[in-house]
């Protein structure tokens, strides 16, 4: 079965009302393109939690900081396609710039609290970009549910604000991280790094989860951390962005007692990769 590919929003919108019209409730995966497993495992969520699943594709000119990394984004759209194929998605949805920023487009979303930290400090706006092309895309495909990996960890609770705070009648779905067999998050923007540095890149991983285990057991979080940044440099993996432990929902200072995240971003080879683990604190 081939995956039909929708390009304007007019047709999609037929379809979105016909399948609202038959009471169907309708899942959606937002993507950028450059599908991998961790992509699938969530079209597989919404397919075994919809009647409808739709699944975008749009690199986001908004959310890149950094001309160059959106230039060097991943643009496989056929064949994304041949990889929904076998899960029988309903639609993929693939506008144009245009169609999702026309001339006179002038309304920025913008969440404040969650997005301050980490990724905010190091990449001004992209959150902003985030939040604009997630509502306009929830809005446009008429989303009951919508699915967030959490390997994108402080995506999904801007996510989750942004609905919460709109009132948008969308459940956000989160769904687990899926990594390779060495630990390595999967990320469209591991294609770029070369097999040498593929290789060197599962002590991203090792790092965070050793990290998580010593705090876990009663550790010092500042010296789990050191070490965890020691254990990064001897691998060559560097510059380290940011290192911390935070709250689980709020981003904040991580807090006794409550739900932590241990989040990392890290450069290696000029392809920068996130990545976080949770951490049960004491």
């Amino acid at each position: 079965m081939t995956t039909p590919i929708i390009r304007p929003l007019a047709e999609l919108s037929a379809l979105v009302r016909g399948w609202k019209a038959a009471g169907e409730t309708i899942g959606v995966v937002p993507t950028m393109g450059a599908l991998h497993e961790g992509h699938l495992s969530l079209v597989r969520a919404a397919k075994a939690g919809c009647d409808r699943v739709i699944v975008t594709l749009f690199v986001n000119p908004r959310q890149f900081n950094n001309a160059e990394d959106f230039a060097k984004y991943p643009r496989t759209e056929h064949a994304d396609a041949a990889l929904l194929a076998p899960l029988s998605v309903d639609a993929l949805f693939v506008p144009d710039a245009a169609e999702i920023y026309p001339p006179d487009h002038a309304t920025v979303v913008s969440v404040s609290g969650v997005t301050a930290p980490l990724e905010g400090a190091y990449r001004p706006g992209h959150f902003d970009g985030v939040a604009t092309v997630v509502t306009l895309l929830l809005n446009m495909t008429g989303a009951d549910r919508a699915y967030f990996g959490e390997k994108d960890w402080q995506q999904l609770q801007l996510v989750r604000r942004l609905v919460a705070d709109l009132k948008l009648p969308c459940e956000i779905v989160p769904c687990p991280c899926v990594r390779a067999e060495d630990g390595l998050a999967l990320s469209s923007r591991n294609q770029r790094l070369d097999p040498e540095a593929r290789a060197r890149a599962a002590a991203l991983p090792q790092a965070l989860f050793a990290a998580a285990r010593v705090i876990e057991a009663g550790g010092q979080v500042e010296a789990a951390l050191a070490e965890a940044r020691a254990g990064l440099d001897a691998a060559g993996v560097g510059p380290v962005d940011y290192l911390e432990l935070r709250d689980g929902e709020s981003l904040g200072p991580a807090r006794p007692g409550q739900p932590a995240r241990l989040l990392v971003a890290a450069w290696l080879d000029g392809v920068r990769l996130i990545d976080n683990v949770a951490v049960a604190t004491g």
